[in-house]
């Protein structure tokens, strides 16, 4: 039996599966009948109209990952599965955050927008929507600054990733190379 790392990590699993009803349930059922939270998905048509591509953040350890990994291979749904390599992709994330923005606070915000390359999407009297895409740890670091001002409404999408160069998820072996 192969020997496993036991500490805890992100993990981003990638697969292209069919672009059916119910595929996302029986996905997602997997992971909640072991009892694994799914720490985000993002899940979205390709550019073949019959697969999706979904984008799977799980924490765990290596056993976990193997296990999840193998699980969701076995479904007929699942056409390839690979774990992305942080090295070797591309991470966005895309986070939507409502902010009260009176006269007085609102040069601060925009200060703190430019620093982070924010776009403001929406300006009301006393509030402002702003849009930030990046890696999680960029969005994570924009929250903490934001937070003082007051949160009142967010939504992020969850990762989407992407390798570099000329690789994809279809031409790669059905566990990718950190397996």
């Amino acid at each position: 039996m192969a020997e496993y790392k036991k500490e805890k990590q992100k993990w981003t699993i990638g697969a292209l599966v069919s672009n059916e009803s119910g595929v996302l349930t029986r996905i997602s059922g997997l992971f909640a009948r072991r009892g694994y939270n799914i720490e985000s998905l993002s899940v979205c048509t390709t550019e073949d109209p019959a697969i999706s591509r979904m984008t799977i953040v799980l924490i765990g350890d290596e056993y976990t990952l193997y296990q999840m990994i193998k699980q969701m291979d076995k479904l007929d749904d699942v056409k390839k599965i690979g774990c992305a390599d942080e090295l070797d992709c591309v991470y966005r994330e895309l986070l939507l955050i409502k902010v009260p923005a009176t006269a007085e606070v609102r040069r601060e915000i925009v200060e703190i927008k430019e620093i982070y390359k924010a776009k403001v999407v929406d300006l009301s009297i006393d509030t402002m929507i702003l849009e930030l895409t990046g890696i999680p740890s960029k969005i994570d670091a924009f929250l903490k600054v934001i937070e003082p001002f007051g949160v009142l409404e967010m939504q992020r999408t969850g990762v989407t990733v992407l390798a570099r160069g000329t690789h994809t998820l279809k031409d790669r072996d059905c566990y990718g190379d950190n397996i």
